[in-house]
Protein backbone atom coordinates (compact mmCIF):
# COMPACT_ATOMS: atom_id res chain seq x y z
CA UNK A 1 0.00 0.00 0.00
CA UNK A 2 2.98 2.32 0.64
CA UNK A 3 2.90 2.55 -3.60
CA UNK A 4 -0.84 3.56 -3.91
CA UNK A 5 -0.27 5.71 -1.13
CA UNK A 6 2.92 7.46 -2.26
CA UNK A 7 1.22 10.52 -4.78
CA UNK A 8 -2.10 10.88 -5.20
CA UNK A 9 -5.22 9.14 -7.01
CA UNK A 10 -5.81 10.41 -9.62
CA UNK A 11 -9.38 10.40 -11.18
CA UNK A 12 -11.27 11.21 -14.30
CA UNK A 13 -14.13 12.80 -14.10
CA UNK A 14 -16.11 14.79 -11.74
CA UNK A 15 -19.59 13.15 -12.05
CA UNK A 16 -21.26 10.86 -9.29
CA UNK A 17 -19.54 8.22 -10.02
CA UNK A 18 -15.89 10.51 -9.80
CA UNK A 19 -17.09 12.49 -6.77
CA UNK A 20 -17.65 9.76 -4.81
CA UNK A 21 -14.64 7.64 -5.39
CA UNK A 22 -13.03 10.92 -4.07
CA UNK A 23 -14.94 11.05 -1.10
CA UNK A 24 -14.22 7.68 0.18
CA UNK A 25 -10.84 7.60 -1.24
CA UNK A 26 -10.47 10.61 1.27
CA UNK A 27 -11.79 9.13 3.83
CA UNK A 28 -9.71 6.13 3.78
CA UNK A 29 -6.47 8.51 4.07
CA UNK A 30 -5.62 8.91 0.15
CA UNK A 31 -4.78 12.30 -1.07
CA UNK A 32 -6.52 12.78 -4.80
CA UNK A 33 -6.45 14.76 -7.42
CA UNK A 34 -10.11 14.54 -9.73
CA UNK A 35 -9.65 15.79 -13.33
CA UNK A 36 -12.84 17.64 -14.83
CA UNK A 37 -12.48 18.87 -18.43
CA UNK A 38 -15.48 21.21 -17.66
CA UNK A 39 -14.77 24.68 -17.21
CA UNK A 40 -16.82 24.57 -14.13
CA UNK A 41 -19.33 21.62 -12.59
CA UNK A 42 -22.70 22.08 -13.79
CA UNK A 43 -24.92 18.76 -13.59
CA UNK A 44 -26.82 18.24 -16.57
CA UNK A 45 -30.15 16.02 -16.87
CA UNK A 46 -33.13 16.32 -14.56
CA UNK A 47 -34.01 13.94 -12.33
CA UNK A 48 -32.88 10.26 -10.68
CA UNK A 49 -33.55 8.06 -8.55
CA UNK A 50 -31.34 7.16 -5.22
CA UNK A 51 -32.86 3.81 -3.85
CA UNK A 52 -31.40 2.55 -0.14
CA UNK A 53 -28.74 0.73 -1.65
CA UNK A 54 -27.24 3.79 -2.49
CA UNK A 55 -28.29 6.44 -0.07
CA UNK A 56 -26.91 4.10 2.81
CA UNK A 57 -23.53 5.03 1.44
CA UNK A 58 -24.61 8.83 0.81
CA UNK A 59 -25.05 8.56 4.76
CA UNK A 60 -22.00 6.72 5.61
CA UNK A 61 -19.88 9.44 3.92
CA UNK A 62 -21.66 12.54 5.38
CA UNK A 63 -23.27 13.35 1.82
CA UNK A 64 -27.46 12.86 2.96
CA UNK A 65 -27.69 15.14 5.16
CA UNK A 66 -27.00 18.29 2.36
CA UNK A 67 -29.42 15.94 -0.02
CA UNK A 68 -32.34 15.91 2.40
CA UNK A 69 -32.84 19.27 1.78
CA UNK A 70 -33.91 19.26 -1.53
CA UNK A 71 -34.80 15.73 -2.01
CA UNK A 72 -38.17 14.02 -2.07
CA UNK A 73 -39.07 10.37 -0.16
CA UNK A 74 -41.94 9.45 -2.55
CA UNK A 75 -44.85 7.04 -0.63
CA UNK A 76 -44.72 4.38 -3.45
CA UNK A 77 -43.97 3.14 -6.92
CA UNK A 78 -47.13 3.01 -8.81
CA UNK A 79 -47.60 1.09 -12.12
CA UNK A 80 -50.23 2.56 -14.52
CA UNK A 81 -52.00 1.05 -17.95
CA UNK A 82 -50.77 4.71 -20.29
CA UNK A 83 -54.17 3.66 -22.20
CA UNK A 84 -56.98 3.15 -19.31
CA UNK A 85 -54.49 4.75 -16.28
CA UNK A 86 -55.96 2.29 -14.37
CA UNK A 87 -53.62 1.10 -11.56
CA UNK A 88 -51.55 -2.41 -12.33
CA UNK A 89 -49.30 -2.70 -9.43
CA UNK A 90 -47.94 -0.69 -6.30
CA UNK A 91 -44.39 -1.12 -4.46
CA UNK A 92 -44.50 1.02 -1.40
CA UNK A 93 -41.80 3.31 -0.38
CA UNK A 94 -41.41 6.65 1.92
CA UNK A 95 -41.15 5.33 5.81
CA UNK A 96 -41.90 1.65 4.60
CA UNK A 97 -39.18 1.67 2.48
CA UNK A 98 -36.77 3.27 4.95
CA UNK A 99 -37.35 0.36 7.73
CA UNK A 100 -37.74 -2.13 5.67
CA UNK A 101 -34.02 -1.20 3.63
CA UNK A 102 -32.59 0.77 6.62
CA UNK A 103 -32.00 3.98 4.46
CA UNK A 104 -34.30 6.49 2.46
CA UNK A 105 -35.46 5.70 -1.18
CA UNK A 106 -34.95 9.30 -2.84
CA UNK A 107 -35.84 11.03 -5.71
CA UNK A 108 -34.03 14.16 -6.63
CA UNK A 109 -32.93 16.79 -9.01
CA UNK A 110 -29.44 15.99 -10.58
CA UNK A 111 -27.88 19.07 -9.49
CA UNK A 112 -29.06 18.86 -6.54
CA UNK A 113 -26.87 15.42 -5.97
CA UNK A 114 -24.19 17.25 -7.51
CA UNK A 115 -24.15 20.13 -5.27
CA UNK A 116 -23.88 17.74 -2.36
CA UNK A 117 -21.36 15.84 -3.40
CA UNK A 118 -19.17 18.88 -4.56
CA UNK A 119 -19.65 20.35 -0.59
CA UNK A 120 -18.51 17.35 0.86
CA UNK A 121 -15.45 17.30 -1.28
CA UNK A 122 -14.77 20.79 -0.35
CA UNK A 123 -14.69 20.06 2.99
CA UNK A 124 -11.59 17.48 2.38
CA UNK A 125 -8.19 19.16 2.25
CA UNK A 126 -7.22 15.71 0.86
CA UNK A 127 -9.46 16.26 -2.26
CA UNK A 128 -8.03 18.56 -5.44
CA UNK A 129 -10.28 19.41 -8.16
CA UNK A 130 -9.37 20.68 -11.12
CA UNK A 131 -11.68 22.12 -13.43
CA UNK A 132 -10.59 22.58 -17.44
CA UNK A 133 -8.77 19.42 -17.22
CA UNK A 134 -9.32 16.65 -19.57
CA UNK A 135 -7.50 13.80 -19.75
CA UNK A 136 -6.07 12.92 -22.94
CA UNK A 137 -3.68 10.16 -23.27
CA UNK A 138 -2.76 7.34 -20.33
CA UNK A 139 0.72 5.79 -20.58
CA UNK A 140 1.89 2.35 -18.37
CA UNK A 141 4.90 2.87 -16.84
CA UNK A 142 6.84 0.58 -14.22
CA UNK A 143 6.33 2.60 -11.12
CA UNK A 144 2.96 3.74 -12.49
CA UNK A 145 0.57 5.78 -14.64
CA UNK A 146 0.89 8.90 -16.70
CA UNK A 147 -2.14 10.66 -17.67
CA UNK A 148 -1.63 13.08 -20.26
CA UNK A 149 -3.50 16.03 -19.32
CA UNK A 150 -4.81 19.06 -20.91
CA UNK A 151 -5.70 21.67 -18.31
CA UNK A 152 -6.67 25.30 -19.60
CA UNK A 153 -4.62 24.84 -22.48
CA UNK A 154 -1.59 23.12 -20.81
CA UNK A 155 -0.55 20.27 -21.75
CA UNK A 156 0.50 18.33 -18.32
CA UNK A 157 1.93 14.56 -17.54
CA UNK A 158 0.92 13.56 -14.50
CA UNK A 159 2.31 10.94 -12.41
CA UNK A 160 0.17 8.22 -10.52
CA UNK A 161 -0.01 5.17 -8.77
CA UNK A 162 -4.20 4.56 -9.62
CA UNK A 163 -6.21 6.16 -12.10
CA UNK A 164 -10.00 5.52 -11.82
CA UNK A 165 -11.63 5.98 -14.44
CA UNK A 166 -14.93 8.23 -14.27
CA UNK A 167 -14.97 9.75 -16.94
CA UNK A 168 -18.86 8.50 -18.84
CA UNK A 169 -19.82 6.68 -21.66
CA UNK A 170 -17.56 8.09 -24.01
CA UNK A 171 -14.77 6.95 -21.75
CA UNK A 172 -11.13 7.94 -22.56
CA UNK A 173 -9.84 6.10 -19.33
CA UNK A 174 -11.41 2.92 -20.90
CA UNK A 175 -9.28 2.94 -24.39
CA UNK A 176 -6.15 2.04 -22.20
CA UNK A 177 -8.36 -1.21 -20.03
CA UNK A 178 -10.07 -2.46 -23.40
CA UNK A 179 -9.44 -1.44 -27.07
CA UNK A 180 -12.57 -2.37 -29.23
CA UNK A 181 -15.37 -2.25 -26.72
CA UNK A 182 -17.08 1.28 -26.71
CA UNK A 183 -20.56 2.43 -26.05
CA UNK A 184 -23.22 2.29 -28.14
CA UNK A 185 -26.69 3.71 -29.23
CA UNK A 186 -29.41 1.07 -28.14
CA UNK A 187 -31.92 2.37 -30.31
CA UNK A 188 -34.13 4.54 -27.52
CA UNK A 189 -34.37 8.07 -26.96
CA UNK A 190 -35.26 9.31 -23.82
CA UNK A 191 -37.18 12.73 -23.51
CA UNK A 192 -36.98 14.62 -20.24
CA UNK A 193 -38.69 17.71 -18.82
CA UNK A 194 -39.51 19.22 -15.11
CA UNK A 195 -42.66 20.77 -14.58
CA UNK A 196 -43.91 23.07 -11.51
CA UNK A 197 -46.82 21.60 -10.18
CA UNK A 198 -48.38 24.98 -9.93
CA UNK A 199 -48.64 25.45 -13.67
CA UNK A 200 -50.87 24.76 -15.95
CA UNK A 201 -48.67 21.39 -16.75
CA UNK A 202 -48.53 20.63 -13.04
CA UNK A 203 -52.26 20.72 -12.81
CA UNK A 204 -52.66 18.28 -15.79
CA UNK A 205 -50.19 16.19 -14.44
CA UNK A 206 -52.72 15.89 -10.86
CA UNK A 207 -55.61 14.93 -12.99
CA UNK A 208 -53.26 11.41 -14.15
CA UNK A 209 -50.71 10.98 -11.41
CA UNK A 210 -49.93 11.55 -7.60
CA UNK A 211 -47.26 14.54 -6.63
CA UNK A 212 -45.90 12.08 -3.80
CA UNK A 213 -45.36 9.08 -5.84
CA UNK A 214 -42.93 8.12 -8.62
CA UNK A 215 -45.49 6.76 -11.15
CA UNK A 216 -44.73 4.77 -14.54
CA UNK A 217 -47.08 4.59 -17.30
CA UNK A 218 -46.64 1.49 -19.55
CA UNK A 219 -47.98 1.40 -23.11
CA UNK A 220 -46.16 -1.17 -26.17
CA UNK A 221 -44.84 1.98 -27.42
CA UNK A 222 -43.24 4.33 -24.90
CA UNK A 223 -43.51 4.37 -21.17
CA UNK A 224 -43.19 7.31 -19.18
CA UNK A 225 -42.11 7.98 -15.49
CA UNK A 226 -42.82 10.34 -13.18
CA UNK A 227 -41.88 11.95 -9.70
CA UNK A 228 -41.34 14.91 -7.89
CA UNK A 229 -38.43 16.79 -7.39
CA UNK A 230 -37.15 19.62 -6.45
CA UNK A 231 -38.89 19.60 -2.32
CA UNK A 232 -41.64 18.34 -4.25
CA UNK A 233 -42.54 21.60 -6.09
CA UNK A 234 -41.70 20.23 -9.40
CA UNK A 235 -42.43 17.02 -11.47
CA UNK A 236 -39.62 15.29 -13.30
CA UNK A 237 -40.73 13.45 -16.78
CA UNK A 238 -38.81 11.55 -18.53
CA UNK A 239 -40.53 8.87 -21.58
CA UNK A 240 -38.97 6.01 -23.40
CA UNK A 241 -39.36 5.38 -27.49
CA UNK A 242 -37.84 3.86 -29.98
CA UNK A 243 -35.76 6.43 -32.07
CA UNK A 244 -32.84 7.68 -34.17
CA UNK A 245 -29.04 8.18 -32.64
CA UNK A 246 -29.04 12.41 -32.45
CA UNK A 247 -25.25 13.13 -32.10
CA UNK A 248 -22.47 11.18 -29.78
CA UNK A 249 -23.49 14.15 -26.94
CA UNK A 250 -26.05 13.60 -24.30
CA UNK A 251 -28.94 15.77 -25.14
CA UNK A 252 -30.23 18.02 -28.42
CA UNK A 253 -33.43 19.56 -28.89
CA UNK A 254 -36.40 17.52 -29.00
CA UNK A 255 -38.80 17.24 -31.71
CA UNK A 256 -41.87 15.50 -30.17
CA UNK A 257 -43.37 13.99 -33.37
CA UNK A 258 -41.14 10.73 -32.64
CA UNK A 259 -42.73 10.58 -29.07
CA UNK A 260 -46.52 11.82 -30.25
CA UNK A 261 -46.73 8.99 -32.98
CA UNK A 262 -45.66 6.50 -29.79
CA UNK A 263 -48.28 8.25 -28.00
CA UNK A 264 -51.59 6.74 -30.38
CA UNK A 265 -54.08 5.08 -28.31
CA UNK A 266 -52.78 6.36 -24.68
CA UNK A 267 -55.07 8.15 -22.17
CA UNK A 268 -56.05 11.96 -23.29
CA UNK A 269 -55.14 13.01 -20.21
CA UNK A 270 -51.37 12.37 -20.90
CA UNK A 271 -50.95 13.41 -24.27
CA UNK A 272 -52.35 17.18 -22.90
CA UNK A 273 -49.71 16.71 -20.45
CA UNK A 274 -46.82 15.82 -22.86
CA UNK A 275 -48.29 18.91 -25.12
CA UNK A 276 -48.31 21.11 -22.22
CA UNK A 277 -45.04 20.18 -20.80
CA UNK A 278 -41.77 21.63 -22.06
CA UNK A 279 -39.52 22.14 -23.48
CA UNK A 280 -38.48 18.47 -23.92
CA UNK A 281 -34.93 17.08 -24.36
CA UNK A 282 -34.43 14.32 -26.26
CA UNK A 283 -31.47 11.69 -24.87
CA UNK A 284 -30.06 9.03 -26.92
CA UNK A 285 -29.30 5.87 -24.25
CA UNK A 286 -26.08 4.35 -24.67
CA UNK A 287 -25.07 1.47 -23.19
CA UNK A 288 -21.33 -0.11 -22.21
CA UNK A 289 -21.20 -4.10 -22.42
CA UNK A 290 -20.43 -4.94 -18.37
CA UNK A 291 -18.79 -7.85 -19.60
CA UNK A 292 -15.73 -6.26 -21.08
CA UNK A 293 -12.73 -5.73 -18.76
CA UNK A 294 -12.80 -3.03 -15.88
CA UNK A 295 -9.35 -3.09 -14.76
CA UNK A 296 -5.85 -3.31 -16.16
CA UNK A 297 -2.57 -2.39 -14.28
CA UNK A 298 -3.32 0.00 -12.03
CA UNK A 299 -6.45 1.40 -13.30
CA UNK A 300 -10.01 1.04 -12.68
CA UNK A 301 -13.35 1.84 -14.63
CA UNK A 302 -16.57 2.49 -12.59
CA UNK A 303 -20.12 3.97 -13.52
CA UNK A 304 -20.53 4.41 -17.32
CA UNK A 305 -17.28 4.27 -18.13
CA UNK A 306 -17.63 0.50 -16.88
CA UNK A 307 -21.08 -0.41 -18.12
CA UNK A 308 -23.60 2.62 -18.60
CA UNK A 309 -26.72 0.68 -18.74
CA UNK A 310 -30.27 1.67 -19.50
CA UNK A 311 -32.66 3.13 -17.21
CA UNK A 312 -35.11 0.60 -16.95
CA UNK A 313 -34.03 -0.32 -13.57
CA UNK A 314 -33.03 3.09 -12.12
CA UNK A 315 -29.68 1.88 -10.70
CA UNK A 316 -27.05 3.91 -12.82
CA UNK A 317 -26.73 6.56 -10.47
CA UNK A 318 -26.84 3.86 -7.32
CA UNK A 319 -24.00 1.62 -9.27
CA UNK A 320 -21.78 3.99 -9.63
CA UNK A 321 -22.17 4.95 -5.94
CA UNK A 322 -21.49 1.23 -5.20
CA UNK A 323 -18.47 1.12 -7.49
CA UNK A 324 -16.53 3.83 -6.02
CA UNK A 325 -17.74 3.09 -2.24
CA UNK A 326 -16.47 -0.89 -2.59
CA UNK A 327 -13.88 -0.40 -4.63
CA UNK A 328 -12.01 2.07 -1.82
CA UNK A 329 -12.56 -1.02 0.50
CA UNK A 330 -10.67 -3.11 -1.92
CA UNK A 331 -7.69 -1.08 -2.57
CA UNK A 332 -7.56 0.27 0.80
CA UNK A 333 -7.34 -3.69 2.31
CA UNK A 334 -4.97 -5.02 -0.22
CA UNK A 335 -1.16 -4.82 -0.47
CA UNK A 336 -1.51 -5.80 -3.91
CA UNK A 337 -3.17 -3.07 -5.75
CA UNK A 338 -3.33 -5.16 -9.33
CA UNK A 339 -4.91 -7.78 -7.37
CA UNK A 340 -7.38 -5.86 -5.17
CA UNK A 341 -8.47 -4.31 -8.68
CA UNK A 342 -9.11 -7.74 -10.21
CA UNK A 343 -11.27 -8.65 -7.01
CA UNK A 344 -13.47 -5.95 -7.14
CA UNK A 345 -14.07 -6.15 -10.81
CA UNK A 346 -15.00 -10.17 -10.42
CA UNK A 347 -17.45 -9.26 -7.61
CA UNK A 348 -18.93 -6.37 -9.05
CA UNK A 349 -19.25 -7.67 -12.31
CA UNK A 350 -22.05 -10.29 -10.57
CA UNK A 351 -23.86 -7.51 -9.25
CA UNK A 352 -24.02 -5.71 -12.65
CA UNK A 353 -24.83 -7.93 -14.47
CA UNK A 354 -28.19 -8.99 -12.19
CA UNK A 355 -28.72 -5.29 -12.50
CA UNK A 356 -28.66 -4.95 -16.01
CA UNK A 357 -31.03 -8.08 -16.34
CA UNK A 358 -33.51 -6.45 -14.13
CA UNK A 359 -33.48 -3.63 -16.61
CA UNK A 360 -33.93 -5.74 -19.64
CA UNK A 361 -36.88 -7.46 -17.89
CA UNK A 362 -38.65 -4.32 -16.84
CA UNK A 363 -38.46 -2.98 -20.41
CA UNK A 364 -39.91 -6.41 -21.72
CA UNK A 365 -42.80 -5.82 -19.09
CA UNK A 366 -43.99 -1.97 -19.23
CA UNK A 367 -43.83 -2.28 -23.06
CA UNK A 368 -45.75 -5.34 -23.46
CA UNK A 369 -48.60 -5.77 -26.16
CA UNK A 370 -51.73 -8.23 -26.21
CA UNK A 371 -51.90 -11.37 -24.31
CA UNK A 372 -48.40 -10.59 -23.15
CA UNK A 373 -49.73 -7.53 -21.66
CA UNK A 374 -52.86 -9.13 -20.22
CA UNK A 375 -50.55 -11.84 -18.90
CA UNK A 376 -48.52 -9.54 -17.26
CA UNK A 377 -51.38 -7.30 -15.66
CA UNK A 378 -52.94 -10.52 -14.14
CA UNK A 379 -49.32 -11.09 -12.69
CA UNK A 380 -49.44 -7.58 -11.34
CA UNK A 381 -52.97 -7.97 -10.00
CA UNK A 382 -52.22 -11.23 -8.15
CA UNK A 383 -49.10 -9.81 -6.33
CA UNK A 384 -49.28 -8.12 -3.29
CA UNK A 385 -47.23 -4.82 -2.42
CA UNK A 386 -45.46 -6.57 0.44
CA UNK A 387 -44.35 -9.17 -2.16
CA UNK A 388 -43.65 -6.90 -4.85
CA UNK A 389 -41.28 -5.48 -2.28
CA UNK A 390 -39.53 -9.07 -1.50
CA UNK A 391 -38.75 -9.31 -4.99
CA UNK A 392 -36.37 -6.28 -4.43
CA UNK A 393 -34.83 -7.02 -1.52
CA UNK A 394 -31.99 -8.36 -3.08
CA UNK A 395 -31.22 -4.73 -4.91
CA UNK A 396 -32.11 -2.07 -2.38
CA UNK A 397 -30.82 -4.39 0.34
CA UNK A 398 -27.25 -4.35 -0.51
CA UNK A 399 -24.92 -3.42 2.20
CA UNK A 400 -21.17 -1.97 1.59
CA UNK A 401 -19.72 -4.76 2.95
CA UNK A 402 -16.95 -5.13 5.72
CA UNK A 403 -13.44 -4.68 4.60
CA UNK A 404 -12.93 -8.51 5.71
CA UNK A 405 -16.25 -9.95 3.36
CA UNK A 406 -14.53 -8.12 0.46
CA UNK A 407 -12.02 -10.17 0.49
CA UNK A 408 -12.54 -12.95 -1.97
CA UNK A 409 -11.33 -17.06 -1.55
Amino acid sequence: MDDVRSRPIVIAGAGIAGLTAAIAFAERGFAVQVYEQAPQIEAFGAGLQLSPNATHILRQFDVLPGLLATAVQPRAVELKDAATLRKLATVPLGETAERRWNAPYLVVHRADLQSALLATTSRNDRIQLNTGARITGVKRRTDGIVASVDMNGQNLSVGTAMLIGADGVWSVVRKSVRTTDGSRFTGELAWRTTIALEDHAGKLFSAVGRSDCVTTFLHDRFHLVAYPVSKGARINLVAFTKGEQIAESWSGNADLATLKRAMRSTSRGLVDLVDASGPWTAWPLHSVDPHGAWTAPNIALIGDAAHAMTPFAAQGAAMAIEDAALLVEFVAAGDNPTASLAQWEQQRKVRVSKVVRRGALNHLAWHAAGPVALARNLFLKLRSPESLATDLDWLYGWKLPSTKSTRLG
